[in-house]
């Protein structure tokens, strides 16, 4: 069962649409964003956040509590937005995908489990090696040379499709439908933004793990 936690103000919106997930049979619970995000979270256990986030320009308060989910738990976060704001929300590369309002329930869950299909953990162990660079499938945790590397949950997800496909060539496109979806409004220059934040991360002089392949897109070297 999924299991779902939606950071919002209390309203009857939010009661409706938690109860509607409810009888789909989504685990479902709801808090203000007021509260203690990290007591809560273990207590809850999500698969999946929900973070509401008001106004043409969000707070920072509403920054800091997605970035804290994403520092101490890397859950996915699904950022629920009024219209006008969704151009700022796409440039804000710690929120995994967006739902505009009004919610459609339909669309939500598509979203979610998708969302989620991305980080499905496997059974028993798995690892992928290249140079000092793993890659622990199980637990979704990366390191370079022993040391422990924080990755956003896309950063995540684009080095592990790279590595488990060493020395495959990815379009720009092919990446964006992989890891964004089908129906991502964002661009091409997201796909070079994350890659770049990923390489200053696993990346040091001399360092290469992900090529680029010049007006194409980019691949996993073949050669560990």
């Amino acid at each position: 069962m999924l299991r779902l936690l939606i950071i919002a103000p209390e309203s009857k919106a939010l009661a409706e649409l938690a109860t509607a997930l409810n009888q789909k049979d989504i685990a479902c619970a709801t808090a203000s964003p007021d509260g203690e995000m990290t007591e809560l979270i273990a207590r809850q256990s999500p698969d999946l956040v929900m973070v509401e986030v008001g106004g043409r320009f969000p707070d920072s308060a509403t920054w800091e509590l997605i970035h804290g989910i994403k520092r101490e738990r890397s859950l996915p976060v699904i950022a629920l937005v009024a219209g006008e704001v969704s151009e700022e929300i796409n440039g804000y590369f710690e929120v995994d995908d967006f739902l505009v309002r009004p919610y459609d329930l339909s669309e939500l869950l598509i979203r979610a489990k998708r969302l989620l299909q991305n980080c499905k953990a496997v059974s028993g162990s798995e690892l992928i090696k290249c140079d000092g660079l793993v890659i622990d499938v199980t637990n979704c945790d990366v390191t370079v040379g022993g040391k422990v590397v924080e990755l956003t949950f896309k950063e995540y997800e684009l080095l592990k499709l790279l590595a488990a496909n060493r020395g495959r060539v990815y379009t720009r496109q092919d990446l964006l439908n992989k890891i964004w979806g089908y129906d991502y409004y964002g661009g091409d220059r997201t796909v070079d933004v994350h890659v770049r934040r990923l390489r200053s991360k696993i990346e040091g002089p001399g360092e290469v793990f992900i090529e680029t392949v010049r007006n194409v897109g980019y691949r996993f070297k073949k050669d560990a």
